[in-house]
């Protein structure tokens, strides 16, 4: 009989003699190591369509806020990308059809190349952790759906999630993330897009999980989407910078929230920067903005911070 890589990776294990408890443990048979990047830190400058999340077209009037009748759609976007004069546009994938067709993404694509702007990128929502069968199935697809998509429209990154334990432990939960990181991993490559799991919650709300996970994913094609606003821990900077040499991809919040603080403060903007540049970093760096003002006037002026710490 012909095993799957699959099949093969979950007989290729070992037996803990760890206090007689018998634990399977998965062999991981190379480990991935940081991005090896040639030359100087390069940082191109991106926005998330997330940031404009409640004026696509896509929204309700109730889901707009009050008294603000703007909507967006995803041309436009790249339009408003261009004129801000940023390197790419982020294509969240919430805000397209979720039966965009190939000729639609093509055209975003068209659209992105005549207006000079790289669609730097795309995001999709996932849980990586549930157990096997067709709702675990059902995320991968919908991963691997987006994989192609991107491929069509010319994004070469995919944000996705973990998802959290869901009553198994923590090192259950991983296993079963990488398992599937590997997965979609494998399909990426071949068709040319990098994967970028999120710190964002779950299993990867902090930083040693996460770098645990995917120093473990058997796949070149997989690295970090950092996210500079999601670690809640007690040095923030600290673990963004550790995160640095496996990112493929930087979303840029301007808020942060470490352990304990009551409320939100503003980002460093200047400190961000640097960590990324002192850790190498080449790649694009996409504004996601949250904050609580309304974005029509917010998202100009912290594109104007971020280029002036980018240089």
């Amino acid at each position: 009989m012909q095993l799957t890589k699959r099949d093969f990776l979950k007989t290729v294990s070992t037996v803990s003699a760890t206090a007689g408890l018998g634990l399977a443990l998965p062999v991981r048979l190379s480990a991935a190591s940081p991005i090896q990047r040639n030359g100087k830190p390069r940082l191109n400058l991106s926005l998330a369509a997330y940031s404009f999340r409640d004026y696509f077209n896509t929204a309700t009037h109730e889901q707009r806020r009050s008294g603000d009748n703007k909507i967006i759609n995803m041309h436009g976007f790249i339009d408003y990308c261009a004129d801000h004069d940023l390197a790419g546009a982020e294509l969240t994938s919430y805000y397209l059809n979720p039966l965009i067709s190939k000729a639609e993404l093509i055209s975003l694509k068209r659209h992105a190349f005549l207006r000079g702007i790289a669609i730097s990128g795309t995001a999709v929502g996932n849980v990586f952790t549930l157990p096997k069968g067709a709702k675990r199935d059902a995320q991968i697809d919908h991963v691997k759906k987006w994989i192609g998509n991107a491929a069509h429209m010319g994004a070469p990154h995919v944000r996705v999630f973990a998802g959290g334990t869901n009553g198994r432990s923590l090192k259950q939960a991983q296993s079963l993330c990488i398992e599937a990181l590997e997965e979609v991993g494998e399909y990426a490559s071949k068709r040319g897009v990098f994967l970028g799991i999120e710190n964002h919650g779950g299993i990867v709300a902090e930083a040693e999980s996460l770098l645990e996970i995917v120093r473990a994913t058997r796949s070149e094609w997989v690295g970090i989407n950092l996210d500079t606003g999601n670690f809640h821990t007690d040095d923030v900077y600290a673990d963004i910078a550790r995160c640095v040499p496996h990112a493929v991809n930087v979303q840029l919040k301007v808020q942060i929230q470490p352990r304990g603080a009551k409320q939100k403060s503003a980002a460093d903007v200047d400190r961000l920067v640097k960590i990324l540049r002192d850790g190498g970093y080449q790649g694009f760096v996409a504004l996601e903005y949250e904050a609580a003002a309304n974005p029509w006037d917010a998202v100009p002026k912290w594109l104007d911070k971020l280029k002036e710490a980018i240089g």
